[in-house]
């Protein structure tokens, strides 16, 4: 898998949002890239290998998020201790999809759920679960933009770990790279994956997310 790159702050300007939630992702019609952070032992193993296995636990909540910058806010660009290996996985776009159909909120959303018992009745059965966090730019600052992460567990995470993924790509290099200009406040040379508004054509789940955009038209 080869990222496509783009200049930061032309897209940022162009493509991306300045509020509200939304999906920024990179995707095809085939595929949608997700971004984790490991330590080396869980990190390597995932890239030579294109499965996570070894020290990759199923028995623990696993974490994807979509948008690169939000993953970079996460792991201080590569630098957190336990997240030093940045993991770009390309999964199917059919899984991806199966994965937000299948999000539950993590914490209670009145205008998506007629009462709390029914949320915790969701949480309690579903495999997916669904944060909306603020995003933030290449220097760590907080945006009005939400970005979203998906928490994966049991047959999810199963499939996830193994059978959804198209490719894994250690991502490492790039991420030391670009930092180097965020350190030198050179933003104008950094380059960060092309990512776009991904679009939810199920008008059930993209409401249940409360997308405020990528609602595209279509069955419900």
């Amino acid at each position: 898998m080869q990222l496509e790159l783009e200049n930061y702050q032309e897209q940022s300007s162009a493509s991306w949002p300045a509020e509200g939630r939304c999906i920024l992702a990179q995707f095809d019609e085939q595929s949608v890239v997700v971004y984790q952070a490991y330590r080396p032992s869980i990190g390597r193993f995932a890239a030579e290998h294109q499965y996570f296995g070894g020290d990759f636990s199923l028995g623990r909540m696993t974490w994807v998020k979509p948008n690169f910058l939000w993953m970079m806010y996460r792991s201080s660009w590569g630098r957190s201790e336990g997240q030093e290996v940045v993991l770009a996985v390309r999964v199917r776009r059919d899984a991806f999809n199966h994965i937000l159909e299948s999000a539950i909120h993590s914490s209670f959303a009145p205008s998506v759920y007629p009462s709390s018992e029914v949320w915790k009745r969701a949480v309690k059965t579903s495999e997916v679960r669904l944060q909306w966090d603020p995003d933030h730019g290449p220097n760590g600052e907080e945006l009005t933009r939400r970005a979203i992460q998906l928490g994966l567990r049991g047959s999810v995470a199963a499939n996830y770990a193994r059978d959804w993924i198209l490719d894994i790509k250690d991502v490492s290099d790039l991420v030391a790279e670009q930092r180097q200009h965020v350190e030198s406040g050179a933003l104008d040379r950094l380059w960060t994956p092309r990512e776009r508004v991904y679009p939810v054509s199920d008008q059930t789940v993209a409401k249940r997310l409360q997308l405020d955009y990528g609602r595209e038209a279509g069955a419900s």
